[in-house]
């Protein structure tokens, strides 16, 4: 009777912020198979505009695996790795047609648009331009690549439109009130 080998299957890993590259070559030293998602972005600079590449999902990339306990030990203990995405189940595989279709998506020159879909009430920060640290409220898409957004100061009201790429959603603030006696 000939031995099968176990299903490998992809799985996300979310990493510590910026640290995408860094999973992604320690997980290939540890000869692990992984797929970093990246995508070209026009960068700019004080003097020039550079074409760059980014992760197409900050904060993930994948990784294929069996789930056996030495190598799913040994991916968590990889610099930069946070955790595998999943439920109280465990991790949650990603299939295999999602990965080839991200690949091919990679592979094209045609511009991929990536980012959280703001909806009107978000708390927004704006970090490039000339508004750049100013948060507010984000109101509505204006446009092809441009966003309004209501500042408040003083009671008052002011709406900027500035580039959709210049804004970034606010993390939520997780506060812990204890009740003293």
């Amino acid at each position: 009777m000939p031995l099968t080998e176990p299903l490998r299957s992809w799985y996300a890993l979310y990493t510590r912020s910026r640290f995408e590259n860094v999973v992604f070559q320690g997980l290939c030293k540890k000869s692990l198979e992984a797929f970093l998602p990246r995508i070209r972005v026009k960068s700019r600079r004080r003097d020039r505009t550079l074409m760059i590449q980014v992760p197409l999902f900050p904060g993930y990339l994948f990784v294929k695996t069996d789930l056996n306990p030495k190598e799913y030990i040994d991916i968590l203990r990889t610099i930069g790795v946070v955790r595998m995405m999943g439920g109280k189940g465990g991790p949650v595989p990603v299939g295999d047609s999602v990965i080839e279709s991200l690949k091919i998506m990679t592979l094209s020159e045609t511009p991929i648009i990536s980012r959280n879909c703001m909806q009107k009430g978000d708390r927004v920060v704006v970090v490039n331009g000339a508004f750049a640290g100013v948060v507010g409220v984000f109101l509505r898409y204006r446009g092809k690549e441009r966003v309004a957004v209501n500042i408040e100061a003083l009671g008052q009201s002011a709406i900027v439109d500035v580039s959709a790429q210049d804004v970034e959603m606010v993390p939520p603030i997780s506060t812990c009130r204890g009740d003293s006696i």
